[in-house]
């Protein structure tokens, strides 16, 4: 549970900012800052893998407030799902650690947006994850990049996706939901 209290602390934050600071671009890189806390830990006393990507859910809100993305999905009935990810860890994160969520988008390709979010402590980067999320509607069925740009206007600066990035995401995906994918183990 208290990832939804940091989620909700992290969108009225970032509401504030954004305010404050003005919209950021959508190629900018966010930044929150987060403390690692007891129910962050595994056995180990450092930070569980698994919350390393619910922490970094909280950067993606924070860039999608900060850069008004939110606000355009939601008046047009969009969302994003992610449909992949991958996570590297470097260093670990301890208890009551004080460490920055950097997020930014890093690309696209015809059916998804890529985002990177890191862990940094200092400058240094201590986990790094690439997420391949999936534009959808609520009205059914996914968004295409022309409507999305259309209505938020292309990003200049994307960088181009590395070809190892476009390598995983072919790699990693799964039969489409209307089709069969039975679990057989070779």
């Amino acid at each position: 549970m208290n990832v939804i209290w940091r989620t909700l602390l992290i969108l009225i934050s970032s509401r504030r900012r954004r305010r404050r600071e003005g919209r950021l671009p959508l190629t900018a890189v966010g930044r929150i800052r987060l403390t690692t806390l007891p129910t962050d830990l595994d056995v180990l006393r450092h930070m569980n893998n698994g919350r390393y990507l619910s922490l970094f859910d909280l950067g993606r809100w924070d860039l999608l407030t900060r850069t008004g993305l939110m606000d355009a999905m939601k008046s047009r009935g969009w969302y994003a799902v992610v449909s992949s990810e991958t996570v590297t860890f470097r260093k670990s994160l301890e208890l009551w650690q004080r460490f920055d969520v950097e997020s930014r988008m890093i690309g696209h390709d015809e059916k998804a947006v890529f985002l990177e979010h890191r862990a940094v402590v200092d400058g240094e980067v201590y986990a790094k994850a690439i997420i391949r999320a999936r534009m959808m509607k609520r009205s059914g069925g996914t968004l295409s990049h022309e409507e999305l740009f259309g209505a938020l206007g292309r990003p200049e600066g994307v960088p181009d996706v590395e070809d190892w990035i476009h390598d995983w995401a072919q790699a990693a995906t799964l039969p489409p939901t209307r089709a069969e994918a039975p679990s057989i183990w070779h």
